[in-house]
């Protein structure tokens, strides 16, 4: 791609986010969305293949659906209300019609469906924009209007997400899904707080996307879409791959890496707002996805094709060293001891 409408492209998504999470009119918050959706466009559909043009088309079809179910709701709510104020969305209707719009936008269960394949037509930078960057203007939005929402309708939509986004997750050999999966049941560890505590809700998704763009980044170096080149990864680049197992562990939320504190504070929380089974129900369904996680950490560190047992290193690739990934990677494990201070700015 040329690197000047590459530049035209970064910027307008980052002129789209701005936009949006800094608009306290629904117009604006629109309009924010829409210059994202135009954006991201041409990056998805950059190879020119005809998986990444069906992807951008699926793309652009859902998000056009949920941005048209945005206007919409704030119409209805400015129809009865007289307010298009984000912060005073009082009609129940409104209320219902933009959950739904939201669900459909960040890829929520049961309107997930689109977000596995988009995300496996698309390289894996593109992909961590995704999961990402793009999913920060919506949870935005969740966070601007989360005293209006309904508890039970977000609570459902959040356990249905958890328990298919690790379910569906299981039999998956190709890491851009296995990855995609996991988007979805993290998005309902956030969807299901986001009413009791938005500012907690907020921290999962920062430290979510520090360890998702760890991952995506390693993935990307060691050139991985699929497990059974993952197996090859350990002879090659052993230390990416010692980073890429603890990355994952830390995704999989086990103690005491980073990804265990949003998680034992979404517990916590939901504990003192007697929602102890709801509580129950999502750590036991966030299981499912720890297979995956060690499945995928197992062949990252400890097998080669067609073995499964250990083998030593072969070989070596003299690679130039990426401080990024090894930032992302150090931060992705280590955050826990300084839980208190991370609490303290949040």
């Amino acid at each position: 791609m040329n690197p000047q409408a590459k530049l035209i492209f970064t910027a307008s998504l980052i002129l789209g986010t701005t936009i949006t999470i800094s608009s306290n009119h629904w117009i604006m918050a629109w309009a924010g969305l829409e210059i994202n959706t135009l954006a991201i466009l041409p990056l998805i559909s950059k190879s020119h293949h005809p998986r990444a043009i069906e992807a951008a088309t699926k793309y652009f079809l859902v998000q056009a659906t949920a941005s048209t179910l945005i206007l919409f709701s704030s119409m209805t709510n400015a129809w009865q209300t007289g307010q298009w104020d984000i912060a005073q969305l009082t009609s129940p209707t409104s209320c219902l019609i933009l959950t739904t719009a939201i669900a459909m936008k960040l890829g929520l269960a049961p309107f997930h469906f689109w977000f596995p394949e988009v995300l496996q037509g698309t390289s894996l930078i593109t992909g961590l924009l995704l999961s990402t960057a793009m999913k920060f203007p919506p949870i935005t939005l969740l966070f601007m209007t989360s005293q209006s929402l309904n508890p039970t309708l977000l609570t459902i939509l959040a356990i249905l997400s958890t328990a298919l986004g690790g379910w569906m997750g299981l039999n998956q050999t190709q890491t851009r899904k296995i990855l995609a999966f996991s988007s979805i049941s993290h998005l309902g560890w956030m969807a299901i707080i986001t009413i009791y505590s938005p500012k907690l809700a907020l921290l999962n998704f920062y430290l979510y996307a520090l360890v998702t763009s760890a991952v995506f980044l390693i993935l990307n170096s060691i050139n991985t879409s699929k497990l059974t080149t993952l197996m090859t990864s350990w002879t090659k680049t052993p230390a990416l791959s010692a980073a890429l197992m603890l990355t994952l562990l830390s995704l999989a939320g086990l103690p005491p890496l980073t990804g265990f504190l949003p998680k034992w504070l979404i517990i916590q929380e939901l504990t003192k707002q007697e929602m102890a089974p709801a509580a129950t129900i999502i750590a036991l369904l966030s299981l499912l996805s720890l297979f995956f996680y060690l499945r995928l950490a197992y062949c990252a560190t400890i097998t080669l094709p067609p073995h499964t047992t250990n083998h030593m290193k072969q070989w070596h690739t003299n690679k130039p060293t990426n401080i990024s990934i090894a930032i992302l990677a150090t931060l992705s494990a280590t955050l826990l001891p300084i839980s208190p201070m991370i609490l303290t700015i949040v």
